[in-house]
């Protein structure tokens, strides 16, 4: 449901919660190599204020690259990119999209694989996963899909060297969301996560 204060204003869509399940945490390797972009199946995820300790992407503050064209590559800021949150649903998705039996989540960096929360990747900004152990991760954004990410997919299926390319279109939107550490902790899989989706808007183009 949504209201429009007129014509041409923002559209509103009130807060709500939605409920889901982990399936699986992980953790990228420590080796210091290009494959540390590559994460692995763990039984249990520490999470601190400054992200998964040993992770590729662990730390207060991170470089700017390529999606943050405002900003000198290089330059120092926040780390919004902490976690990289997918969906079992999504994954799917895509491996039909590129007709391919699977995609796995340590593929494409994943950190923590839910299922159970309907258009994962649109959750918007501001809102809080709540994770039943008491951890909460704040959603910054979508993981625009890299070709990277499509070239680890591509290096499993070696008959399909377009596949690469093909992943950074089929994946749009579908890629999963980043977010930052709000209260530190221990995930499992299996445990409940609560997405509070808090009031947003669409903003009018003109």
């Amino acid at each position: 449901m949504t209201t429009t204060g007129d014509l041409f204003g923002p559209a509103f869509f009130p807060g709500r919660r939605l409920s889901g399940r982990v399936t699986a945490v992980l953790v990228a390797g420590q080796g210091g190599g290009t494959y540390d972009f590559v994460t692995a199946a763990v039984q249990d995820l520490t999470v601190t204020y400054e992200g998964i300790p040993g992770d590729r992407h662990y730390g207060l503050t991170r470089r700017s690259g390529a999606r943050e064209p405002w900003y000198p590559r290089g330059t120092e800021m926040r780390n919004d990119r902490q976690i990289s949150l997918l969906a079992v649903e999504e994954l799917a998705e895509i491996a039909a999209g590129l007709a391919i039996p699977s995609v796995k989540a340590e593929l494409i960096g994943g950190n923590i694989v839910v299922e159970g929360l309907p258009a994962f990747s649109m959750i918007p900004p501001r809102t809080r996963l709540t994770f039943a152990g008491g951890v909460v991760i704040a959603i910054e954004g979508q993981n625009a899909p890299c070709k990277y990410a499509g070239e680890m997919i591509a290096e499993a299926h070696p008959d399909r060297p377009a596949i690469a390319l093909d992943f950074v279109k089929v994946a749009k939107r579908l890629r999963g969301l980043v977010g930052s550490v709000e209260r530190p902790g221990v995930i499992m899989p299996g445990e409940e996560v609560v997405a509070r989706i808090p009031e947003h808007w669409a903003y009018p183009a003109g």
